[in-house]
């Protein structure tokens, strides 16, 4: 047996590497994405159902601050998780696969997607 093994595996402790923490939160923007379509396809349903249905669906996305607030934070999860699915796409084909190619990567991921982030908050609010 190896004696040299890491002892000390306390997630919160370990420093990630910024490539390794947009990959993360891309899968976890692919969760919250998944369970957000629940809310979604209600509010669908709802819209779906009769012209009073779609006037209140109209509503509680124009009036509720909740319902605004998960509509960004859906779009929010979809703008990061597509550059960053795009980013993987890259390499996947070879490229920005090196240290230092995948940081600056990474960081120009983080940049685009705050970027866009900030305009659909502007756009929904």
């Amino acid at each position: 047996m190896n004696d040299k093994r890491p002892v000390n595996l306390d997630l919160r402790t370990i420093k990630q590497p910024l490539p390794a923490i947009t990959s993360i939160l891309h899968r976890a923007t692919g969760l919250a994405l998944f369970f957000g379509a629940f809310f979604m396809l209600y509010v669908l349903g709802m819209s779906l159902e009769s012209e009073q249905g779609f006037n209140e669906a109209a509503e509680m996305l124009t009036e509720s601050f909740f319902a605004k607030l998960i509509a960004w934070g859906l779009v929010s999860a979809l703008l990061y998780h597509f550059f960053a699915g795009i980013k993987h796409l890259v390499m996947d084909f070879g490229y920005w696969e090196e240290l230092d190619s995948a940081g600056i990567a990474a960081k120009a991921t983080l940049a685009i997607s705050a970027v866009s982030i900030l305009l659909a908050g502007v756009w929904i609010w």
